[in-house]
């Protein structure tokens, strides 16, 4: 139920006045209503969207830039033996790759006609907050899609379509000279696991080390299920798990179907870290005061959005066809 100590934003009111289509009190309590409902997205019990929980968040990026600049370094160069008055030391330097990603703009919007204002104060009941709900599900809903596939037509790099990310070739020695693990051993699906994350150290010379191994849902629910061995009531994840205490697996829905033809299962093993990539977000989800459309109040929504930028790509490993 509205109650009167509920407070409005004097920017939404002003816009709301200035439209002429709400008495003064229908005003206000429909500036109330707006306070009261904005903080109704963050309260909704969703699973989270995996991307946002999952990868490093960085929002340093200001709202008004239209590109950010990132670089990745390697050293090149050798020493050697040297004669005295030497004069043809060898150079030893740092060189650089230069990337840029765009910032973009996502939004939509909700709105309430002005009879639901007006019969939701003649009912002293609360507007609805599900309109708002689902705005800002939708937006990141988006958020989440473009941070694992990226898109190609606003040049939004993703996490799995990066280029620069190693391959790691799964063995298709299962059944039928099958790649999946249903088909496999336990042994060879520990050989799998272990494969990948060992990749991540010996493809960087040892500077990365993977902490963390993403699965698809299904494979994930299978290995935990398994056990090692016919003599044994230890699954095939908990051996893992007791034989590499510094990986953390995950079950990762966005596992599913994650090859570069969206037609395979993929594992991704990595040093999870805001120092190796980063999601970015230039803007929060930011909602804007009522707009009057004809008969309606819309409220738009809007942040902004540059994809995800890895700077270590050798800190990463993905493979296909499990």
């Amino acid at each position: 139920m509205m109650t009167e100590q509920m407070h409005y934003d004097a920017q939404d009111l002003r816009a709301i006045e200035s439209t002429g289509r709400l008495d003064a009190n229908e005003g206000i309590f429909f500036a109330r209503q707006l306070e009261y409902i904005r903080p109704k997205a963050y309260d909704i019990k969703r699973a989270p969207l995996n991307a946002i929980a999952l990868m490093p968040v960085d929002t340093s990026t200001p709202a008004g830039a239209e590109y950010i600049t990132y670089r990745q370094y390697d050293q090149v160069g050798i020493a050697k033996i040297i004669a005295n008055y030497a004069d043809d030391l060898p150079r030893a330097d740092v060189t650089a790759k230069e990337f840029t990603s765009p910032v973009r703009g996502i939004g939509d919007s909700y709105g309430y006609s002005v009879q639901e204002i007006r019969a939701a104060q003649f009912t002293g009941t609360d507007l609805s907050s599900k309109k708002q709900a689902a705005a800002r599900r939708a937006h990141d809903e988006l958020i989440n899609r473009l941070a694992w596939n990226g898109d190609a037509v606003s040049g939004l790099p993703g996490l799995l379509s990066n280029a620069n990310i190693p391959g790691y070739t799964v063995t298709a020695d299962g059944t039928g000279t099958s790649k999946l693990w249903t088909a496999k051993t336990p042994d060879q699906i520990i050989r799998d696991m272990n494969g990948i994350v060992n990749q991540v150290t010996t493809q960087s010379k040892g500077i990365h080390r993977a902490n963390e191994l993403w699965l698809p849902l299904e494979q994930y629910t299978y290995i935990g299920s398994v056990p090692r061995s016919a003599t044994s009531d230890t699954t095939i994840l908990e051996f893992f798990r007791m034989n590499n205490p510094g990986v953390t697996v995950r079950p990762v829905l966005e596992m599913d179907l994650a090859n570069a033809g969206g037609t395979l299962d993929a594992m991704m093993a990595l040093e999870n870290s805001i120092d190796n990539y980063q999601l970015n977000i230039a803007m929060l989800f930011m909602q804007h005061a009522p707009q009057q459309r004809n008969l309606e109040f819309v409220i738009p929504c809007e942040s902004r959005f540059a994809g995800v930028t890895i700077e270590y790509p050798l800190a990463f490993a993905k493979a296909d066809s499990l």
